[in-house]
């Protein structure tokens, strides 16, 4: 795919993750340094009024730049912003989208969530794509 011939209204290719594996999550801790108990103890979860483990937000957040692996030859994410709507539970299967919403010479705007598998979105913001001149 050429993001030259993406046109304003139309999305890039769907990311269907698989399911959120605790393992996921231990990996995730161990990559960014954030051993909250949260996201790997369910007693620690449950003692901080959760009703179990949830996934980093930084995790999603992650994920979500996965829809733009196949254009990093043609350019670079350039700015993202994200909000944090619901948390993330192991076992939730997140769908993550962007659509295109401007663009301005080799700037691309989109708008981007990931929604878990009863079609909530759990987080959502605009991601500017910056094309390689």
């Amino acid at each position: 795919m050429m993001i030259a011939d993406l046109e304003i209204g139309k999305s890039l290719p769907e990311i269907r993750l698989a399911p959120v594996s605790r393992i996921d999550l231990i990996k995730y801790a161990g990559a960014s340094g954030d051993y909250n108990p949260i996201h790997t103890i369910d007693e620690e979860a449950k003692k901080s009024g959760l009703p179990g483990v949830i996934a980093h937000g930084m995790w999603t957040m992650g994920n979500l730049s996965k829809l733009f692996t196949p254009l990093y030859e043609q350019g670079f994410i350039e700015d993202y912003q994200i909000r944090f709507k619901d948390m993330v539970f192991l076992n939730d299967i997140l769908t993550l989208k962007a659509v295109l919403s401007d663009r301005d010479n080799h700037r691309y705007f989109f708008k981007t969530a990931a929604l878990n598998q009863n079609g909530k979105e759990v987080i959502k913001g605009d991601i500017i794509f910056l094309q390689y001149a």
